[in-house]
């Protein structure tokens, strides 16, 4: 992985892109790109590149030009299949000067135009530049994992992987919140593209292409998921539960090893001591051959700790072992770097532990990780599934009481669990039971709950929000199809737009890894692997609540039986309680100061006193809500992001190297 950013002017009268902009740019993102960086500027357009570099070592730099010296690109990730596309690119006449995926992506361009994108199985955002016709193509991979942020203004585009490239370009650009993104984020727990947190800038969607010619602006999507439809008539995948095991074990099989053999440095991987990641390892392990090293989190609360899940595993691997310990003082003593590194607001701490394992990784001198995320969206792991199962079946006889009894089977992991007192569990996941066959039903408790945290909204935001249904705009905006899919595929369809794509991806994945330069690859999320998985009979996945039935047993064979017969534990970390200690560093108090709330003008001061009074009334037996959890964490990082990108102007100072230096703006050009 690495940081792209980038700056075209849209009109004749705008500027060309100054050297010093885009110097500021490759500043800023120096920490997804440690190894090199460059610039490439003419009287259009200017490119930036920070490289991470993992494929093609030696060569490769950025920008990279294709053979012609007249189209440029740069590029953030890797393409799995490179090397079959580059062989047929091969055959049609295109010669190639490096070994790099990057250069294959340019050719691609140049023979199939938009096609390409459509046959790169990786992972990736990209933005070409075609000097001769003034043409750029930006494009994002199917489900968003790399990044890729852009603004329009004053006649000129800016595009980065990161906000804060944008900001540290020109002092002129805007910085402020969007209500419409702080709407969202407190109701969906993220933003989803092209929606952003801040005014004026977008996020291109996972799974399109966008291109500025001309004067004009096109966008289009070159993916797009596909479900059976609910009668299993189309799209179905037609074997048997043990068809779909070997099929499985295949594919996983096969993705993993992508995943570690194009890498030209050794490839590690996180084991959180659940099914998903411990698939991975076990795979990656018979893969990668005898020095494989995993690397796993353990907590000193012993609620969130998997120390003896984790440590069977490894064992069974015969892995070189890391762990690192987080403590609550740990997670508030790093989280002002965590939120500069989102660049959004974050209603859970579970992004902090992760940034002190990168950390980890990267002392180790490993630059690429496989993590087992995506496997609970592709093959119905969460309790979202489970609950969307039960309560559509008490749904369709509401007055049974048999049914809801179902309620119990939920969130066993969960110290207050909502199912632990029967009559308030009936009351919460009873609300609106007979809208069961509408879309969005097995999340809407999620997004109720999330939404309470909006009582704190100060009287402006209240205004810039009280008109707007960010559920109902959300969908509103679903596919043709999506009322043919069977209920599960709905329920995952939403989670992967929503949470997967904008949290866990972003938040959780890329930032955190990013910011120690580690590149995180996703088995899970393989072209084949999603495609399989989402052809696969609902009763595969789930049956009846058994969530990742198939993956159980691809998984039996291989893993120790505790790991596989153990209950569903979702990653969480330690919350508010992290923020309200007597010993809590002094920016908390700071940041959720009258002045500094005040000044923000997203929350209402009085309200945000009143709710850190009540956390810390509860600090001796830790006996805070969810709701109230998640308040705390969401004003906090709320107010920590205007205090890093609003009231301050991110940039840098740092001393830029360039590997490579071309300025056809002043017709001279430099290969350091």
């Amino acid at each position: 992985m690495c940081g792209i950013a980038g700056i075209v002017a849209l009109s004749a009268a705008a500027a060309p892109p100054s050297r010093e902009a885009l110097l500021r740019m490759a500043g800023s993102l120096a920490h997804r790109g440690p190894d090199e960086r460059g610039l490439y500027r003419d009287k259009r357009a200017g490119l930036a590149h920070a490289r991470l570099s993992i494929v093609d070592l030696s060569s490769g730099q950025q920008p990279l030009a294709d053979t012609s010296g007249t189209t440029w690109i740069v590029f953030n990730g890797e393409i799995f299949n490179y090397v079959e596309l580059r062989e047929k690119l091969v055959a049609l006449g295109h010669r190639f000067r490096t070994r790099s995926d990057t250069e294959v992506v340019i050719h691609a361009y140049r023979a199939w135009g938009e096609a390409a994108f459509e046959r790169m199985n990786g992972q990736w955002a990209v933005a070409i530049w075609d000097s001769l016709a003034g043409r750029l193509v930006l494009s994002r991979d199917r489900f968003g994992i790399c990044p890729l942020h852009f603004c329009e203004h004053a006649g000129r585009l800016y595009f980065a992987s990161e906000v804060k490239a944008i900001f540290a370009a020109e002092a002129a650009v805007p910085r402020a919140f969007d209500p419409a993104g702080i709407d969202q984020t407190f109701t969906l727990w993220t933003v989803v593209p092209p929606q952003g947190v801040f005014q004026g800038v977008s996020e291109l969607k996972p799974g399109h292409v966008r291109i500025y010619e001309n004067g004009t602006v096109r966008e289009r999507a070159f993916w797009k998921p596909c479900y059976p439809d609910a009668s299993g008539s189309h799209h179905e995948f037609a074997g048997s539960l043990d068809d779909a095991v070997d099929k499985v074990r295949s594919a996983l099989q096969s993705a993993t090893s992508l995943r570690i053999e194009q890498a030209d440095v050794p490839v590690g991987c996180y084991l959180s001591g659940g099914l998903d990641s411990s698939l991975v390892a076990m795979l990656g392990r018979g893969i990668a051959g005898n020095r494989f090293q995993t690397f796993s989190l353990r907590f000193d609360d012993a609620e969130y700790d998997e120390t003896r899940y984790q440590r069977l595993v490894a064992g069974a691997t015969g892995s070189e072992h890391h762990e690192v310990v987080v403590s609550r003082s740990d997670i508030a003593d790093i989280f002002p770097e965590v939120i500069y590194h989102t660049e959004r607001p974050i209603l859970r701490t579970a992004p902090a532990p992760l940034l002190l394992l990168s950390r980890l990784v990267r002392k180790h001198g490993i630059k690429v990780v496989l993590t087992g995320e995506g496997a609970d969206e592709m093959f119905a792991g969460y309790d979202l599934f489970r609950e969307g199962k039960v309560r559509r079946f008490w749904g369709r006889q509401p007055e049974s009481t048999r049914r809801a009894r179902l309620l119990e089977r939920l969130y066993p992991y969960l110290t207050r669990s909502p199912v632990h007192q029967q009559a308030m569990a009936r009351q919460f996941f009873g609300r609106d039971i007979q809208a069961y066959d509408g879309p969005g039903f097995a999340h809407d408790t999620r997004w109720r709950t999330t939404s309470a945290v909006k009582r704190l909204f100060s009287t402006d935001m209240r205004a810039e929000t009280e008109q707007r249904n960010t559920v109902s705009e959300l969908l509103a905006r679903l596919p043709a199809e999506f009322s043919g899919w069977a209920p599960l595929a709905q329920d995952q369809y939403l989670e992967v737009q929503t949470l997967m794509s904008g949290y866990l991806l972003s938040s959780q994945g890329d930032r955190m890894l990013m910011a120690n330069s580690i590149e995180g690859r996703f088995p899970f999320l393989d072209d084949d692997v999603v495609e399989l998985a989402n052809s696969l009979p609902a009763e595969y996945k789930l049956r009846v609540l058994d969530e990742k039935h198939v993956l159980k047993r691809v998984a039996k064979p291989v893993l120790p039986p505790e790991v596989v017969a153990r209950k569903k534990q979702p990653y969480r970390a330690p919350n508010a309680l992290c923020f309200i200690a007597d010993d809590a560093p002094a920016y908390v108090r700071e940041a959720l100061s009258e002045t500094a709330v005040r000044e923000a003008n997203v929350f209402d001061p009085k309200s945000v006193a009143r709710l850190l009074g009540k956390c810390q009334a509860r600090t001796v037996d830790g006996d805070l809500s969810n709701s109230d959890n998640m308040a705390l964490v969401g004003v906090l990082s709320t107010q920590l992001l205007h205090q890093q990108f609003i009231a301050t102007r991110p940039g840098t100072t740092r001393k830029i190297e360039l590997s490579v230096d071309v300025d056809h703006e002043h017709r001279e050009e430099v290969l350091a």
